[in-house]
């Protein structure tokens, strides 16, 4: 019988019986022996059926410390072999050949002028022979993400083969990029992002021409606009999968591109020209050679129209070293001006802006930048 039933009859039987003289409150320490008698005996009862109830399952796995060497050996270790085991599940490009030989083979007609078009049954006829590898991207799902206003309802191979392409370049980046990850916590550091980059510029065959004493310097005006742009609480870390997401990679790696034109590497912030560029201007401001801007050398930045109210503010506000701004602040001022429009600018701005530190702009704000530069 259930203990509730058990329960509800026994303080019928005390409001019926010779208890009814007793008073209320030895009616309730009754009740409450009962429910903790009953309780008790059905909590015991669960105890026995479920043992996993007696522990709470591990959650949280903490990091090795640095002075635990065998913890940190075999995560490294376990790591490398995680993140070679699921590059090895990536196709390569014998295995992407075969494909695309395999959907030109099962394409449905009529083409769309040059344009090879495959229907679902004959998709699903690729994504059998196609092997194991491939069975993720041949779902309905893909399908109905490429399919467009086609009349005979299907898709473009050349689409569905760009789509495979990107999905696996993504994964063989994001494994380039975790084996940088010397915390595996799916971030990099400022350090881990400058060791990826150093590593990669071999491999860009646009920066050939760069000396290796200016290595450092491109390294460092590269790694600058990811965390300016990807790290706006300035935590000194970036997720990787915010670093696949943006576009900076692709700009990157378009270096690799032999016949890049010059209109492309001047307005590509990682080409040779435009670091160079850069440079060569902080190198020109910077009229007492110590390495470092003061505020009278940034005054003339560009067309040199900043006022000092504003220069005051920029000080106030960056990072400086005995007043004067090095490289990485620079940088970050370079960025904030040459891309207004964007919202990791905008907040630059707005903290030089908001003189209070009040979190909104007034009138006193406003007129006090307006006032100076009008009279």
């Amino acid at each position: 019988m259930d203990w509730k039933e058990v329960l509800r009859r026994r303080l019928a039987t005390l409001n019926t019986g010779p208890n009814e003289k007793k008073s209320e409150q030895e009616l309730k320490d009754e009740e409450m022996d009962l429910f903790t008698k009953y309780y008790s005996e059905w909590k015991g009862g669960r105890k026995n059926t479920n043992e996993f109830y007696k522990t709470i399952p591990r959650f949280y796995y903490r990091l090795p410390a640095e002075d635990e060497v065998l913890l940190q050996k075999l995560r490294e270790e376990s790591r490398a072999v995680f993140l070679q085991r699921k590059s090895r599940e990536l196709l390569d490009n014998e295995e992407l050949q075969n494909l695309w030989f395999l959907l030109d083979k099962h394409q449905t007609p009529p083409m769309i002028g040059e344009e090879a078009m495959i229907n679902y049954e004959n998709f699903l006829k690729v994504g059998e022979k196609a092997g194991p590898k491939c069975k993720q991207f041949f779902t309905a799902k893909v399908f109905a993400k490429l399919l467009h206003a086609d009349s005979y309802g299907r898709i473009s191979i050349m689409q569905f083969f760009n789509y495979v392409m990107r999905k696996v370049w993504l994964h063989q980046t994001r494994i380039g990029l975790s084996l940088y990850d010397v915390a595996g916590q799916g971030y990099l550091r400022e350090s881990d992002l400058e060791n990826y980059i150093l590593e990669l510029i071999p491999t860009l065959p646009q920066l050939d021409g760069l000396e290796k004493s200016f290595y450092s310097f491109y390294v460092c005006t590269a790694v600058r606009k990811f965390f300016f742009f990807l790290d706006p609480l300035r935590t000194g870390k970036i997720k990787i999968q915010d670093i696949l997401a943006c576009s900076f990679l692709d700009d990157l790696l378009e270096l690799r591109d032999e016949e890049l034109s010059k209109e492309s590497q001047e307005t590509n912030w990682f080409s040779a020209p435009s670091a160079l560029r850069v440079y060569g201007q902080y190198l020109n401001l910077d009229k007492d050679h110590n390495g470092m801007l003061s505020k009278e050398e940034l005054s003339r930045y560009g067309t040199a129209t900043m006022t000092n109210v504003f220069l005051d503010r920029v000080f106030q506000e960056c990072l400086t070293y005995d007043g004067e701004m090095d490289y990485k602040t620079y940088l970050d001022f370079v960025l904030a001006l040459e891309n207004r429009k964007e919202p990791a600018a905008l907040q630059y701005i707005f903290k030089l802006l908001d003189i209070e530190n009040k979190g909104y702009l007034n009138v006193f704000s406003l007129n006090y930048f307006f006032r100076i530069y009008f009279y």
